[in-house]
């Protein structure tokens, strides 16, 4: 078949090897003008673990793993330690990798076949699907004819939007946004993650180093805030307003850091439920099917197993495009709920909403660390 899909991040990415490799003609548009590859590091867990092993890039993903020692505290308003965060809290086991966003982005970006045609800064504006095509036109004018179309463009996806509904029909906000941007400060040892967290009355202020890197982590408890998410001057002037007046510990260094930082990531935590991850030859992938948040720490393995798994059913069911879609639900299905059920804790782990929760918490992580 002739396969479009929408985004370059990790699902996209994912998609465009499987899918070429198994045959397919196969061409990415990504809005953005280069790889996205701001963020924390993320983790490959679980199951998704063999599935990097079959699209061979396993050995890489090992290669570029940071944390074969982790060291993550909580500290009290002055900096001083309070509390570990214990492994078992995230974790899912001792085989679970870790590494930068940035080289599994790059890793993704090798392993794509060179037949893939992947265009930045183009995106799809209209999708009219007539039962046997998907006619799409795209932002630069292009017009393009496709036997299916992939929706693997995140929690704001446009294909979503423009074939299933508006996004608030299937978002579910948790209470909580989130900033991570670039901060200065002392590297870490190349095995290491070292993450430092301020936790304050519904909201926390981080710090995590590794390899030569510094990042300042943000987060605060809100309700639903009404404001362009494309818009970066908005996002600052909101974090800055959730921060303003705290100055304990290096909370407005952080916030100044992420003020100067032209890449910020910045977005609410919310999951994505549907009914469905299809309709007619347009098909939903990764955060744009079943956003987990970055709180359940599995959106990019989600995003690993979900294009192996669309993969294998378009292959075992040939031309009945329903049937392999059923197929690729019922599977994919348990992984993305479990995920989303693990981020529901994550609020009141992270970002407690009193002095009291706050205390409780710590009390239980030191409870926790072995004699």
């Amino acid at each position: 078949m002739k396969i479009l899909i929408s985004g370059a991040g990790a699902a996209g990415l994912c998609a465009g090897i499987d899918l070429a490799r198994a045959g397919h003609t196969v061409e990415i548009v990504e809005r953005a003008n280069h790889l996205r590859v701001n963020g924390s590091p993320i983790d490959v867990r679980g199951d998704a673990l063999e599935i990097a092993r079959g699209m061979g890039i396993l050995d890489a993903v090992r290669e570029h793993r940071i944390t074969m020692t982790e060291q993550t505290v909580f500290v009290d308003r002055s900096g001083a330690a309070v509390a570990p965060l214990v492994g078992q809290e995230i974790n899912e086991s001792p085989e679970d990798i870790e590494l930068p966003r940035e080289d599994l982005m790059t890793i993704l970006r090798q392993a794509l076949p060179e037949e893939v045609d992947l265009r930045f800064a183009e995106s799809i504006v209209a999708l009219v699907d007539d039962g046997s095509r998907v006619a799409v036109t795209f932002a630069s004018g292009r017009e393009g004819g496709y036997d299916l179309v992939v929706g693997a463009d995140g929690v704001h996806s446009a294909v979503r939007r423009m074939v299933f509904g508006p996004e608030e029909q299937f978002s579910e906000h948790l209470g909580v946004y989130a900033a991570i941007g670039e901060a200065p400060g002392q590297a870490s040892s190349d095995t290491t993650r070292v993450t430092e967290i301020l936790s304050l009355p519904g909201c926390f202020a981080g710090i995590a180093r590794y390899r030569d890197k510094t990042l300042g982590i943000l987060e605060f408890r809100s309700g639903p805030i009404d404001y362009d998410y494309h818009d970066l001057d908005a996002q600052k002037r909101i974090l800055a307003e959730a921060f303003a007046g705290i100055e304990d510990w290096r909370v407005p260094e952080l916030v100044k850091n992420a003020q100067e930082d032209p890449e910020l990531y910045f977005d609410a935590t919310a999951l994505i439920h549907m009914p469905t991850w299809n309709r007619g030859r347009v098909v939903l992938i990764g955060d744009a099917a079943h956003c987990a948040t970055p709180m359940a720490g599995r959106g990019t393995s989600l995003a690993l197993l979900g294009a192996w798994t669309l993969t294998e059913e378009l292959g075992r069911h040939g031309d009945d495009l329903a049937a392999a879609f059923t197929a690729y639900e019922q599977r994919q299905r348990p992984h993305a709920a479990a995920a989303q059920e693990f981020a529901r804790g994550g609020a009141d782990l992270v970002v407690p909403a009193t002095w009291e929760a706050i205390e409780a918490r710590n009390s239980r992580l030191r409870a926790a660390q072995p004699i």
